[in-house]
């Protein structure tokens, strides 16, 4: 039975991505752990254990700082406000087009309304006809 030891706590996410997308987390993850199908070939539960990293970031690299800590107050209240006009922009353009999109179709409605009235009158104009020649007439 294997023990406790053996198995890695509960990893972060970035550590359990892999393929191309995968980060340094899961890089140091694969390079920590060996593979599951030598466990499983020789029957063994391997012993995990975490190793440091072996390269630190490349010269010249700087880690990100997060979009608000870059910006004054000031700034990100412009910035804001300019999103939200865009917004209200697009959004005002948006009903526009719907507006118009709705005139058409009304329309397009009223003209088959139209087409259907003048075909049922005629059909009832035909049935009628109809029926004054097949009733008999009685004098």
């Amino acid at each position: 039975m294997p023990r406790f030891s053996q198995f890695p706590a509960a990893l972060p996410r970035a550590l359990t991505r892999s393929g191309p997308r995968a980060g340094a987390g899961a890089r140091l993850w694969s390079e920590a752990f060996p593979a599951r199908s030598s466990a499983a070939a020789t029957g063994d539960m391997p012993t995990y254990q975490i190793r440091a990293p072996t390269t630190a970031l490349p010269q010249g690299v700087v880690m990100a700082a997060s979009p608000g800590s870059l910006h004054s107050p000031q700034q990100l209240a412009e910035e804001a406000t300019r999103k939200r006009e865009l917004r209200l922009m697009k959004n005002r353009e948006a009903a526009k087009e719907c507006r118009r999109r709705k005139k058409e179709y009304v329309k397009c409605l009223e003209s088959r309304v139209a087409v259907l009235e003048v075909q049922n009158k005629k059909l009832i104009e035909e049935l009628e006809t109809l029926k004054d020649i097949c009733s008999p007439k009685t004098d």
